[in-house]
């Protein structure tokens, strides 16, 4: 005899709930890495365009006839734009709610910027495009990187969603500057390699609108967060990250620095500048998504070891020969990597969703600002003492650790409860 729906047993019912649940879950899962995934390619190609230029801007303002300590400060000052915009970028995502469409004046301000490098003929004009460039990465970072963390619970973690991201933008990293490396060696000048750059900028706007087009609300795939979690205060633990994250970014010297001293010293042959710095890239690639995974496993251990590792790249770029120069660089990318994977990835769980782009914003401000101290430091002590110029990086990075280790003895605790 049949049974009707009526009869069936609770067991059965719940089994079909189960299913039902468990077919929802895998979808929304594949709908946040395909999320992830058309990110990282848009990314990519962004990366290709803007790396590809920084790959050879110490040069070609050296060649514009600057010096070290002008270098440092245009770029601490476009890092400082880059940063500290973020500020006003994250408020005005989270007060409007129109993530897409600053996410997209941040990448069409972006990608115009550095083919328009082309048309500099001195270094006050480079100088302009240099920091507009770092404006609009500046307009698009928060709600772009909000919208990321929407699809890291689905996937395993804000780590690993990062991570994956970090990794195909940082391979893009690594292919402008090989590109750009490529029509130098064909006797190209530096101003035809940032024409060329204008190729993988409008990819890049082309995989912009079709990811707004596909995923007009990324909010949606995050499951909603239980309303304690959402204070409106700031934690501690937020603020003591901020201060470790400063203090990394005031030792990191910014990559024109480095390659103008290779050229000065002719440690590093001009074609073979954008080589390293390709190299630098593949190493951040790839430690963003090992790490990545990593940090959602173990947590503040791994960035505290990387932190140690990364703080050893400045003696070696800056005292080593040929091959020494080439580890120090790919050192230097590891730690890139990591602090621009693992910062958005531990932010993100201490942070209620309807407040993050706010967070991401003032984080990255903070960042960015001791950035800019940090660029303008080194590039002043460069030109008076290269060992004191290293010291400074080995010692800020390294005053990082303390705080580090405060945060991961409370972030584990901090995280389950906002779970």
């Amino acid at each position: 005899m049949r049974l009707s729906d009526r009869d069936r047993s609770p067991s059965a019912a719940r089994t079909a709930g189960r299913t039902g649940a468990t077919a929802d879950a895998a979808r929304a899962r594949r709908l946040a890495l395909r999320f992830v995934l058309l990110i990282g390619l848009l990314s990519f190609f962004a990366d290709a365009t803007y790396e590809g230029s920084r790959s050879i801007l110490g040069p070609f303002l050296g060649s514009l006839g600057v010096t070290a300590t002008a270098i440092g400060i245009i770029m601490g000052l476009g890092e400082l734009a880059g940063y500290g915009l973020r500020l006003l970028s994250g408020r005005w995502a989270d007060a409007t709610g129109e993530f897409w469409a600053i996410t997209i004046l941040g990448y069409v301000v972006q990608m115009a910027s550095v083919p328009a490098l082309a048309l500099a003929r001195s270094w006050p004009a480079a100088a302009a495009l240099i920091v507009l460039e770092r404006v609009g990465k500046a307009t698009r970072n928060p709600p772009r990187d909000v919208m990321l963390s929407h699809a890291g619970r689905q996937i395993g973690g804000y780590g690993w969603a990062f991570g994956l991201h970090e990794a195909l933008d940082q391979f893009g990293a690594l292919t402008g500057p090989l590109a750009v490396a490529a029509l130098l060696a064909r006797r190209a000048d530096y101003h035809r390699a940032f024409a060329a750059l204008l190729i993988p900028a409008a990819i890049n706007i082309a995989l912009v609108l079709t990811a707004r087009w596909l995923y007009p609300r990324p909010q949606d795939l995050e499951p909603p967060q239980p309303p304690d979690v959402s204070a409106k205060q700031l934690p501690s633990l937020y603020w003591v990250y901020l201060a470790g994250a400063a203090l990394v970014a005031a030792g990191f010297a910014d990559y024109p620095l480095i390659a103008y001293h290779w050229s000065r010293h002719a440690v590093v042959p001009a074609e073979w500048v954008a080589i390293f710095y390709s190299v630098a890239m593949a190493v951040s690639g790839t430690g963003s998504l090992v790490f990545g995974k990593l940090f959602d496993r173990f947590g503040f251990k791994v960035l505290i070891v990387l932190t140690v590792v990364a703080a050893a790249f400045a003696p070696l770029v800056f005292l080593g020969n040929f091959t020494v120069a080439l580890i120090g660089a790919a050192i230097w990318g590891l730690g890139i990597g990591v602090h621009e994977s693992i910062i958005p990835a531990a932010v993100s769980p201490m942070i209620a969703a309807d407040r993050r782009a706010s967070a991401f914003g003032l984080f990255t401000a903070g960042y960015g600002l001791f950035w800019f101290v940090g660029s303008a430091a080194i590039g002043m002590l460069y030109d008076r003492s290269i060992p004191a110029a290293i010291g400074f990086c080995v010692i800020t990075q390294l005053a990082a650790v303390p705080l580090f280790a405060w945060v991961g003895r409370r972030y584990s605790a901090h995280r389950t409860a906002a779970r």
